[in-house]
């Protein structure tokens, strides 16, 4: 089965008595313009989002019909968990995880990365208590950096610098 569109989200497109079948993925698999998987009930499905990057996030419905829905189920994996104690810690981790170019993701007023070792005694020797857990990495940040975004949205450089920018008035 082809999908070059996303259909909708679980919480737009009415379940009803249908089988919600489940394409499981990898956090890394979720920005791939061309993928082949098996959803599973065994479907297989060719994923190929000719567009922007699709993004794929957790309960997406790439198909549905009158007895099946097949929608996206992010698969668990090894993170480090940081939560900042401070805006000046939480730019501070920022800025560690970001000079590796690994992604971010958060969660709850924390900081989440796929693990790796290197990285955890990195953040355990700076004193941030990086906590190593199993977790579904399922909000990731846009971390760019570039501030002439046109996209509306707002990247995390921008939200820190608005945060610890101060405005004074002569």
């Amino acid at each position: 089965m082809l999908i070059q569109q996303k259909a909708g989200t679980l919480r737009t497109i009415p379940v009803n008595d249908r089988v919600i079948d489940r394409l499981p993925l990898e956090w890394y698999e979720t920005n791939k313009r061309i993928l082949r998987k098996r959803s599973l009930a065994g479907t297989e499905l060719a994923l190929k989002f000719l567009g922007e990057h699709p993004r794929l996030l957790q309960d997406d419905v790439l198909y549905h019909d009158a007895q099946t829905i097949i929608a996206v189920d992010i698969i668990p994996c090894e993170v480090l968990v940081v939560t900042p104690r401070s805006m000046y810690e939480m730019a501070s981790v920022c800025y560690e995880i970001g000079n590796k170019h690994l992604p971010l993701f958060y969660e709850a007023d924390a900081l989440l990365v796929p693990y790796e070792d290197p990285l955890f005694r990195l953040l355990t020797a700076g004193g941030y208590a990086p906590v190593r857990e199993i977790k579904k990495l399922l909000q990731p940040l846009n971390t760019s950096v570039t501030p002439h975004d046109t996209s509306g949205s707002t990247s995390l450089f921008s939200k820190i610098l608005q945060l610890t920018t101060t405005t004074t008035h002569v």
